[in-house]
């Protein structure tokens, strides 16, 4: 397919724009007429510019407050169109956008509007170029699709079709199912667009909070498949109007853009095959068909980076927790522990990947080792999804297991279920006589959930990054209330949820967690939630063993009891071991919080029961503010 964007969707100069464009893959492009307006060069050096990045220009927009004027403002607009048509001429753009009128002279009637469109269509045709009219959300008389293309019908012009938007559609709560009754050759151009549910004007809406599809939670795939069924042949674009974006490095959000285009591709493509009814015409363009989802069946191990002191500091600290260093590495300087099911990696080798990358950030986590059934098929998955595959040295005897760098610069490797539970570290290290043995330690069974701290202009790179490359689906967004500011959080998870990450970011620079970013250089794991049958008995063990835990206040616990109606025995219990409380519907989940080691790392004890699958976030503030007070 056809892949553009629009050049409103990314920061810096036109010049540099469109070079981010091309390096990220795309075909062509949609030129803001802003973008243009403020470039120091002419339209026929645009033309020459796109044409050597290998891009065309796919769509000259917007043109304003056209359709349905009084007479006067109308033959003076057409002469504006008259201007716009000289330019798109010099640069080769084929195609204007006219999104419907919002000026307080329009008239409304479809149709004076399509009589009008009629005309522009007609001097477009002169010049061997086509109009397509779109609905915005916010048109004074046209916001519905379906209103846009009955006044296109009326209009009857083979130079004016159907522009079709994602956004106006779904944030009105438009039911898109039409679309497939419109014919495909009258639809000239889609714009996609995905945002998160937010309750405010949509024109605030669609000017600052758009994103790629897959990063917020519209129905985007629905939507295309409608126009797909349609029988849809033409670009398939995105249109961003976003804040961050606007800042953020336009090399990484043109990545991010073609993910979500590939992402969407083949997610309508999995649902136009997995429907009976789909009507011939459904599909006449080649879709995105990437490897599938890999099936993730948990988290294999962690890797923290760290110096040789940092490391011994680490190790002590671990075996305080419970864990048993049972292996060292056959060619590094790399010590695995061991507590249940649960295995760290602590790597000093000075001159590893994970230390070049993090050895200035004190003790870090360097990588995650995710288990799945074909871990080749998950690395071709992710390299066609943008993101790059990582090899690792090996020394004679050991097992090279995929991997690929997540956003940020970790690493994430997958490894074959194949091997068992102990095949990877049999095969790497050497292991103690009794490592296979059960190292129960202080009753830690195995990783709950690992929280990531991100800059603000990471969330969406990850949430788009875990569900187009690692197939988890995020959960309800949050805010959390921390002494400095507000920390917004997000669980992402596979289905059976053996997989778990929570990404948080800073709304403030005053948060314990934008001090952390600082710290770890943006972008790392800042806790690690470890899963217990008994967390009284494990708080205990800790405890005997010297673990220091954050203290959380009585009030807390005198709170509790006014919110949740809890045994009075269990209160106190709680109350005495400075274990926190959540319930749901589903279940309960008891937890507590260590305190923080070097670089601001620190670990969860987690006790979840029944069906509880959520991670304790309105508990958060109590830790976040006993943290503040030490």
């Amino acid at each position: 397919m056809h892949r553009s964007i629009a050049t409103v969707s990314l920061s810096g100069t036109l010049r540099q724009k469109l070079e981010a464009i091309s390096a990220a893959g795309f075909d062509g492009f949609e030129l803001f007429e802003a973008d243009f307006v403020n470039f120091r060069g002419g339209a026929a050096e645009l033309g020459r510019i796109a044409s050597d990045l290998g891009l065309s220009i796919d769509l000259y927009q917007p043109f304003r407050d056209f359709e349905g004027m009084p007479e006067a403002q109308f033959r003076r607009s057409l002469e504006r169109a008259e201007r716009k048509f000289d330019l798109m001429e010099a640069m080769g753009a084929p195609l204007m956008l006219c999104c419907s009128n919002t000026s307080p002279l329009a008239i409304d009637g479809p149709a004076r509007a399509a009589a009008q469109l009629h005309e522009l269509a007609e001097r477009a045709a002169r010049r061997k170029l086509r109009v397509g009219f779109e609905a915005l959300a916010w048109g004074r008389f046209t916001s519905l699709y379906g209103q846009a293309w009955n006044i296109v019908r009326q209009a009857d012009h083979p130079n004016l079709g159907l522009i079709l938007d994602s956004f106006h559609t779904l944030s009105l709560k438009d039911d898109p199912v039409g679309i497939a009754a419109i014919p495909g050759d009258k639809i000239f151009f889609l714009q996609m667009a995905d945002a998160p549910l937010l309750s405010m004007d949509v024109l605030q809406w669609a000017r600052h909070h758009r994103s790629f599809p897959g990063q917020g939670d519209l129905d985007v795939i629905g939507f295309f498949e409608q126009v797909l069924r349609a029988g849809y042949t033409g670009p398939l674009s995105l249109e961003i109007f976003n804040d961050l974006f606007r800042e953020t490095p336009n090399r990484r959000t043109a990545v991010d853009a073609m993910r979500s285009l590939l992402y969407l591709e083949s997610e309508a493509q999995r649902r136009l095959a997995s429907t009976a009814d789909t009507p011939a015409r459904a599909q006449p363009v080649e879709l995105f068909s990437p490897p599938p989802v890999p099936a993730l069946s948990g988290l294999s191990f962690i890797e923290f980076a760290a110096d040789e002191a940092s490391a011994r500091t680490l190790g002590m600290l671990l075996e305080q927790l419970g864990f048993h260093r049972v292996g060292r590495h056959r060619s590094k300087a790399v010590e695995l522990y061991r507590q249940g099911e649960i295995n760290l990696i602590v790597n000093a080798q000075p001159d590893s990947f994970a230390r070049s990358r993090f050895e200035a950030h004190g003790t870090s986590v360097c990588a995650l080792g995710v288990r799945c059934a074909d871990p080749l098929a998950a690395v071709d998955r992710a390299t066609a999804m943008r993101s790059q595959r990582h090899d690792s040295p090996v020394g004679p005897n050991e097992l090279r297991v995929p991997a690929i760098v997540a956003p940020g610069g970790n690493l994430i490797h997958f490894v074959s279920e194949a091997l068992g539970t102990n095949g990877l570290y049999e095969a790497d290290f050497i292991l103690e006589e009794d490592a296979a043995a059960d190292a129960s330690g202080a009753g830690l069974t195995q990783i709950d959930h690992v929280a990531l701290g991100l800059a603000l202009d990471q969330l969406d790179t990850w949430v788009l990054f875990t569900r187009a490359v690692l197939g988890l689906e995020p959960g309800e967004s949050l805010e959390l209330a921390d002494p400095f500011g507000l920390i917004r959080s997000r669980g992402v998870a596979n289905a059976d949820r053996s997989v778990r990450l929570v990404l948080n970011v800073s709304l403030s620079q005053r948060t314990r967690t934008a001090r952390t970013l600082s710290v770890t250089g943006g972008g790392a794991v800042h806790h690690i939630a470890l899963r217990c049958e008994d967390i009284f008995e494990s708080v205990e063990r800790l405890r005997a063993a010297g673990t220091r835990f954050v203290p959380i206040s009585d009030n807390y616990y005198d709170d509790l009891a006014t919110r949740i109606d809890l045994d009075p025995a269990l209160l106190a219990r709680m109350r005495t071991a400075g274990v926190l409380f959540d319930r749901s519907p589903a279940g309960d989940y008891l937890h507590i919080y260590t305190e923080n080691i070097e670089g601001g790392l620190f670990f969860e004890l987690a006790q979840r029961t029944a069906g509880y699958d959520a991670y304790g976030a309105l508990n958060a503030p109590a830790r976040m503010a006993s943290q503040a007070q030490e």
